[in-house]
């Protein structure tokens, strides 16, 4: 009570408190912010973060998605379909609905996959921000950061990408396009001691960072690169 409170003002606030129950603890998250992102995450979940253009998104997105989720026991592999990749040109880049769409359709109907926007609804045009504001609002949750060996082979060229390596493990699952540029990558050699075998890759999502894992499966040729040379422009860019 308020030092100097009337005792009747004391007795409604006593009354107040009864009828309002005990204080719940809020789910991590903060409760309706999450909401807003179009996914709910759960206090220790070991959550694999897959971002890209996804433009478009095919079978070879798939084909790291379901390797990551197999391999290091993911419970969930969010999609961060971004709204414009910075090293890349607006004008080659479909709609953010039509990325959106396809990814959807690529990551099929399995739950664990989840296609999101929500680097736009941050606000957020570079994967260190993304991070840094996901953790700030799921600081129970265990983040990977999940890429194919190609984004491996520039991931020296992202904005903060030291700072990404620093505090979050990485997964990057071969593509056949970039065996060798992956191996020989600057990031790569400048992390080498921190590389983890493929055998540990269920550990990976607890281990200290800096922490990395190369994974090997079957590989699949598909590419957006490809896709883009026979299909026809965006249909934001036709004029």
């Amino acid at each position: 009570m308020r030092r100097g409170a009337p005792e009747g003002v004391a007795r409604i606030r006593r009354r107040l408190m009864w009828l309002a129950g005990p204080a719940r603890r809020r789910p991590v998250g903060g409760g309706p912010s999450d909401l807003r992102l179009g996914f709910h995450l759960e206090t220790g979940m070991r959550v694999g973060l897959f971002g890209g253009s996804f433009n478009p998104a095919h079978p070879g997105h798939a084909h790291v998605a379901q390797t990551a989720i197999r391999r290091l026991r993911l419970d969930r592999v969010i999609w961060l379909v971004s709204p414009q990749n910075p090293l890349k040109s607006g004008r080659e880049t479909a709609s953010l609905a039509e990325r959106m769409a396809g990814a959807r359709r690529t990551a099929g109907p399995d739950p664990r996959m989840i296609v999101s926007d929500a680097e736009s609804r941050l606000g957020s045009a570079y994967t260190v921000d993304t991070l840094n504001r996901l953790k700030a609002r799921f600081p129970g949750v265990k983040f990977v950061w999940i890429m194919g060996g190609d984004n491996l082979a520039s991931f020296h060229r992202w904005r903060g990408w030291t700072d990404i390596a620093r505090t979050t493990p990485i997964a990057v699952v071969a593509r056949p396009e970039a065996l060798l540029q992956s191996r020989i990558a600057p990031a790569a050699r400048r992390y080498a001691a921190a590389r983890r075998p493929s055998r540990e890759a269920t550990l990976l999502a607890d281990a200290a960072t800096p922490a990395w894992i190369y994974l090997r499966a079957p590989l699949n040729a598909a590419s957006s690169t490809k896709l883009r040379a026979v299909a026809p422009a965006p249909s934001h860019m036709e004029e």
